[in-house]
């Protein structure tokens, strides 16, 4: 059976609990959690989002990017007896990260789990192909998953994604002694990923919690058009972009599975590779009656694609 590549959206985990996996809840829960954020933080945070409260979404986060460049070039110049910030702007950069991590680990500690049919389906369809997987949101529901059912296993399971116990390795990415394993590509990062000295690593699942005080590098939530940026400065992400570029013009065909459509960067980099392969959507049915939607896609890819709309997307089984 050919190759193709999945490319998994935030849809896969609101279509099994949509309260959990929204990104506005999580932004509120860790905002209000106890000895967190400072009344004195929040307000520096309600000061670039121009009203009181939590972010709402990535789209708010626009003006937050921009405050924390902006803190982290005074940093760098501002050493001497008088700093160009005051103590809460120079922690500005971090404590935002560590805000932003604290999120992406909220939503990634889910204790369900997939439903079993579809989890059955996708993980023979796996095994049978080595398709590559590349996931856009943070949750473990998939890592789980593939771990458990032994989809990882070094360079004897059917996908890698460069991780290993000293930490990250572009290199360990590479098909060499007749290996022939597909990619799963984390494009947006994960909590999981920290630095350690100078290796990125990935934590063990366990240990990864709200309570822990990371300032991840590695986890792209913040505004549409500065999630290139991200991606660039991390070697990690930045070698999975460039891997997914490798898995387009390997794969016989590209499933955007509960995908918004609103990350430009990513339609971009897709459009040269349809002319020559199909895409398929697949996506919930109330986001929009079928000519809006194919319109809809149409407009972010630059040509029609199939879309096929469900009521609940774990119901799909045509991989």
């Amino acid at each position: 059976m050919a190759r193709k590549l999945i490319i998994f959206g935030n849809g896969l985990g609101m279509a099994i609990d949509a309260a959990h996996f929204s990104l506005a809840d999580a932004l509120e829960n860790i905002w209000e959690r106890d000895e967190f954020l400072t009344l004195e933080q929040q307000q520096l945070i309600e000061r670039c989002l121009g009203r009181g409260g939590a972010p709402e979404g990535e789209h708010e986060l626009d003006l937050l990017h921009q405050a924390v460049t902006y803190c982290k070039s005074l940093n760098r110049i501002g050493d001497g007896d008088v700093h160009w910030l005051t103590e809460d702007g120079q922690s500005f950069p971090e404590i935002t990260a560590t805000y932003i991590h604290k999120v992406a680990t909220h939503l990634h500690n889910y204790d369900g789990e997939l439903p079993d049919d579809f989890e059955r389906n996708l993980v023979e369809f796996i095994k049978t192909t080595r398709s590559h997987v590349a996931t856009l949101n943070y949750d473990k529901l998939l890592y789980n998953s593939f771990i458990d059912n032994d989809i990882f296993n070094g360079y004897r399971g059917y996908l890698v994604d460069g991780m290993l116990d000293s930490g990250f390795s572009s290199e360990a990415m590479e098909r060499m002694y007749g290996n022939n394993f597909g990619y799963y590509l984390h494009l947006h990062g994960s909590p999981l990923f920290v630095n350690r000295n100078d290796e990125i690593v990935k934590l063990p699942r366990h240990r990864l919690s709200v309570d822990r005080n990371e300032a991840s590098e590695h986890v792209v939530l913040t505004h549409v058009k500065h999630k290139p940026s991200v991606i660039a400065a991390s070697s990690a992400l930045s070698t999975y972009w460039d891997y997914l570029r490798f898995a387009l013009s390997e794969a016989t065909e590209v499933i955007l599975f509960g995908y918004s459509g609103l990350d430009n960067h990513l339609n971009m980099l897709l459009r040269p590779y349809l002319n020559a392969k199909p895409l398929r959507i697949v996506e919930w049915s109330g986001a929009g009656e079928q000519q809006e939607r194919e319109q809809y896609w149409e407009s972010k890819l630059g040509q029609a694609v199939a879309v096929v709309r469900l009521d609940n997307v774990t119901e799909f089984v045509d991989w």
